[in-house]
């Protein structure tokens, strides 16, 4: 973590900051749990710093941009009051694709916009991070944004009369870039919603302006009769993080979540079982990711804290039902996870 905040000029601070909204997210995450663990007072100011940097930096036009300022219009003032209401770019090194410009499907990698699934990543940064501080305008930030995004990346298809979801937008959020839908989008959008609709709750209580009852509903209905299985190494990574965070909701009290999260878990469980029969990991280097390979082994790591919490609160679990075996078999995949981390 030192490295990286030298590396991407978080400190010290520089004046075009590399600044990537997934990676942030992360990042924000780690310095928040650093702090918890060594109460040193570094590591929180680290993870505040990267907030305000990218808010900053991913909240406003790109600086090779014709226009300045917040991507949301706002005046500055008022951007510095609500800097994620108009969304956050992604961070991508190329500008985005001007409406008419056909589609490449390979520069598109290379282009800005904004990804639904960065945002609520950073949503549940922004959440923690309230969580951590105790200072609400984190929640009031991620609410907005949720509510944001939620407008602008879901629609309702004429054609078969469905709600869906778009894959990519573009910076003011005016244009879809790509249309298709992400295979786990409304999923964890489902969770991060639920999760920051409980946490403004107790902190704002009952407020219509924060209240995400609507959005819930509408990425119920889009989960409808979806398969979550997998066999790409991040998606199944990113299925474990979700099932751990429902398994935190349920924890709560707050969600009766027990047929989803069995949903999950049978995903991943079938995912794992293909992906590691192709032998991926002994592939050589140039056809092997780093970024979605370490995804997969955060996502095994994370399903022994799973189990813990799982066994600890029994509003989640009876010893009689069938969660119990799904994760006791999720741990004959840990030497995935070490096998990942060793490779030099």
């Amino acid at each position: 973590m030192g490295e990286f905040t030298v590396g991407t000029g978080l400190k010290p601070p520089i004046v075009h900051p590399q600044r990537y909204l997934w990676t942030d997210a992360f990042a924000v995450c780690n310095f928040l749990e650093l702090f918890k663990q060594t109460c040193d007072e570094k590591y929180k100011e680290l993870a505040l710093d990267l907030v305000g940097q990218v808010h900053h930096t991913l909240g406003r036009r790109r600086s090779d941009a014709s226009q300045t300022g917040w991507i949301s219009g706002l005046s500055e003032n008022d951007g510095e009051l609500h800097p994620t209401i108009g969304g956050l770019r992604i961070g991508k090194p190329l500008p985005e694709r001007l409406p008419g410009e056909p589609l490449n499907e390979r520069l598109e990698w290379d282009q800005d916009g904004q990804y639904y699934h960065y945002l609520t990543k950073w949503m549940h940064a922004l959440n923690q991070t309230g969580k951590v501080t105790s200072d609400p305008k984190f929640i009031l930030w991620a609410v907005e944004l949720a509510k944001t995004a939620h407008g602008s990346f879901t629609y309702f298809s004429s054609t078969d009369r469905q709600r869906r979801m778009y894959w990519k937008m573009s910076i003011d959020l005016k244009n879809p870039l790509v249309s298709s839908m992400g295979q786990h989008d409304p999923l964890d959008g489902f969770i991060t919603y639920n999760e920051l609709h409980i946490t403004a709750l107790k902190i704002f209580g009952s407020s219509r302006s924060l209240d995400l009852t609507a959005e819930i509903e509408d990425m119920n209905e889009i989960c409808q009769g979806l398969s979550w299985t997998t066999d790409d190494p991040l998606g199944i990574g990113g299925l474990l993080f979700d099932a751990f965070r429902i398994a935190q909701l349920m924890s709560e009290g707050c969600l009766d979540l027990l047929g989803i999260l069995e949903s999950v878990l049978e995903s991943v469980l079938v995912g794992l079982d293909y992906y590691s029969q192709g032998s991926p990991l002994d592939l050589p280097p140039e056809y092997r990711l780093a970024f979605r390979e370490l995804g997969l082994s955060i996502g095994i790591r994370g399903a022994l804290k799973l189990l813990r919490l799982t066994k600890e609160s029994s509003d989640i679990i009876d010893p009689e039902d069938s969660l119990q075996p799904r994760l006791e078999d999720l741990l004959e995949y840990l030497p995935l996870a070490g096998k990942i981390e060793e490779f030099g």
